[in-house]
């Protein structure tokens, strides 16, 4: 629709009428995945293919059909996804699929179950929503519009019911908008898990003219793109929750800061920002409340640690993105030296759910310290990956099993990381813990933005915590001793550990390095380091031991412990290996046993990967 500045709550009101009624008509819409993963798959040829294929047909002229290039739908493992509503979805839809999808589910209604889920431990196929267990053992608050919008069409997101808030929240009161958020129990999904509601309190309570409320879009966690998503799917979510968070605490400027590798993200925030602020539902005198309120959009300063609250805001203002000491709070002293509220994107994406749906509405799901849902990024060694919102509460077995569909390739269950490289490793010994903010702390983890990395039996421990320091070192700021001196300290004796130059006593200095860290560190990358660490050796100090003490890799990873052989019996001299080989390192006849040469393999794991006849030996 043509759209135009909007005065009053009444005259939106009437705007989304107009909009309700052109989509009036029981007609068919193909909602083509547009979030990244899909997108790498091909999923805009895919879009280009139905639109070809509806031009060629003259549907327009006998069925009235929609086609839009939606959000993530989540399923990233199986894209392209292609979906109907509520009901059928398709996987790995490739441009030669779309004649028979057209055909079959647009004009006829039939559902193709070849292109849908097929379950790897059962063979049972299935190509509805509902039949699909990663969908249906979801609960999809945050999410679930993101498989129907367009992100770069606002009367998308208003005709689902977006900005419907702001009337309930512009008749409430600010210490009432607040009120509402503290009884809603919501807490802060970028990892801390602070009280939203008390944050807000905080900030209102001092005495000043200026405030500031902060998007923090800067989500740089190894296998986590919860944030991006919600951004690059529905960015007005995100908006509508920041304009409801500024008016509570008297706020009138605000910015999104988004991580500088996400260009889809900054480009539908941008665009939501402008059509938001063309409709009057952003600037001055925002639907007639006398509530003046504008966002910028800022890009990240590509470093890890500007995710850090108060580095973030240093690198908003144009400085080096480095944190400052706690004891200054950025309710009190933040952007600007004002106050300041920063939330994360889906914290925002949340409260408008809470205002419009109402307290009892939003603590009916959840437990009862951490209401209401999480989305996590699931990945790693797991069948079905994704993004996948779940109650808080639910077990990391429910989320492994039913929703991940169990370990890849039928291989045992060894831990979960939660949490980033702040987060720990949760073994096979606590698969029933409860997901929530107190219970993964009391086990040593976090919940941190939302990543699930999967890990499976042939995943070595003591490599894992090496991987994660190593990627803090080159993280850390450095402004501070523990973290400059004391990271690259830890990854020397965990490298060492993992070369087989490991020696008795390395295991105690590195849980004394890691209460230096987590009690003498400038901010919260530095505090919560040692988790990655702590959570390995307390639940797989064996593993470290058996390094140190036997020479021995329990998780054949560690190279400096381990040889690749082939297995005469096994071997069927397909040449496979041979052929991938990067060294050319491996040699045999062809339907002869082949032989790799010990002094020329780098350990490189190709042959194993590619040898479709398991001949390939870890010793």
């Amino acid at each position: 629709m043509e759209s135009r500045k909007l005065n009053s709550v009444d005259e939106f009101n009437e705007y989304r009428a107009k909009i309700l009624n052109s989509h009036k008509g029981d007609y068919p819409v193909i909602y083509v995945c547009g979030g990244t993963p899909c997108l790498a798959k091909g999923s805009r040829a895919v879009a280009e293919a139905f639109r070809k294929e509806i031009e060629a047909q003259g549907l327009e002229c006998r069925v009235e059909l929609s086609l839009k290039i939606t959000g993530c739908q989540g399923f990233c493992s199986k894209g392209p996804v292609v979906s109907f509503g509520d009901d059928i979805v398709y996987m790995e839809v490739k441009p030669k699929h779309v004649p028979e999808i057209i055909e079959k589910t647009v004009k006829r209604g039939e559902i193709i179950e070849a292109l849908g889920y097929k379950d790897p431990a059962t063979g049972k196929k299935a190509a509805t929503f509902d039949g699909i267990p990663f969908y249906s053992h979801q609960k999809q608050l945050i999410l679930g519009d993101l498989r129907k919008l367009d992100p770069f069409e606002i009367d998308d997101y208003i005709a689902r019911g977006g900005y419907a808030s702001l009337d309930r929240a512009f008749s409430m009161d600010p210490d009432a908008i607040i009120d509402t958020i503290e009884a809603s129990g919501l807490r802060g999904r970028g990892g801390g898990g602070f009280p939203a509601g008390r944050k807000w309190r905080s900030c209102r309570n001092i005495e000043t003219e200026t405030r500031y409320v902060l998007c923090n879009g800067d989500e740089g966690d190894p296998g986590a793109f919860m944030d991006r998503s919600i951004m690059e799917g529905n960015p007005h979510a995100v908006i509508e929750g920041m304009i409801i968070g500024a008016r509570a605490v008297g706020a009138h400027k605000g910015y999104a800061y988004i991580r500088d590798e996400y260009p889809l993200a900054v480009e539908a925030m941008k665009k939501a920002v402008v059509d938001a602020t063309a409709l009057g539902i952003l600037g001055k005198n925002i639907l007639g409340s006398g509530f003046d309120f504008e966002v910028k959009i800022t890009r990240g300063g590509g470093a890890f640690v500007c995710g850090e609250s108060s580095a973030l805001m240093r690198s908003v203002e144009g400085k080096v993105g480095e944190p400052r000491a706690k004891y200054i709070r950025s309710v009190e002293k933040g952007l600007y030296e004002q106050p300041t509220v920063l939330n994360n994107v889906e914290t925002w994406a949340n409260v408008p759910l809470i205002i419009n749906n109402g307290v009892q509405w939003y603590r009916q799901t959840g437990t009862d310290g951490s209401p209401g849902t999480k989305v996590f990024s699931l990945a790693g060694k797991v069948e079905n990956t994704g993004l996948v919102e779940v109650p808080m509460g639910i077990t990391i077995r429910e989320l492994v099993e039913d929703i991940g569909g169990g370990v890849l390739g039928g291989k045992r269950f060894k831990a979960v990381q939660t949490g980033g490289p702040s987060g720990g490793c949760i073994p096979q010994s606590k698969m029933d813990l409860p997901i929530d903010f107190d219970s993964l702390t009391d086990a040593g983890s976090m919940m941190g933005s939302g990543g699930i990395i999967v890990m499976d039996e042939e995943t070595c421990m003591v490599d894992v915590a090496k991987y994660f320091i190593s990627f803090l070192v080159e993280e850390s700021c450095g402004k501070c001793a523990p973290c400059r001196d004391g990271l690259p300290r830890m990854l020397r004796i965990l490298t060492d550990i993992t070369e087989g130059k490991g020696k008795e006593g390395d295991i105690e200095v590195l849980e004394e390095l890691c209460d230096v860290l987590s009690y003498g560190a400038l901010c919260g990358l530095g505090t919560s380091a040692p988790n990655p660490v702590l959570s390995t050796i307390r639940y797989f100090r064996d593993e470290y031991e058996a390094h140190i003490r036997d020479k021995r890799c329990p998780g054949h990873v560690c190279k400096s412990f381990i040889t690749y052989r082939i297995d005469a019996d096994a071997c069927t001299g397909c040449t496979l290996c041979a052929k991938q080989c990067p060294q050319k390192c491996i040699s045999g006849e062809k339907k002869q046993t082949h032989v790799i040469d010990q002094d020329k393999c780098i350990k490189c794991n190709v042959c194993r990967e590619v040898c479709k006849f398991d001949a390939v030996r870890v010793e």
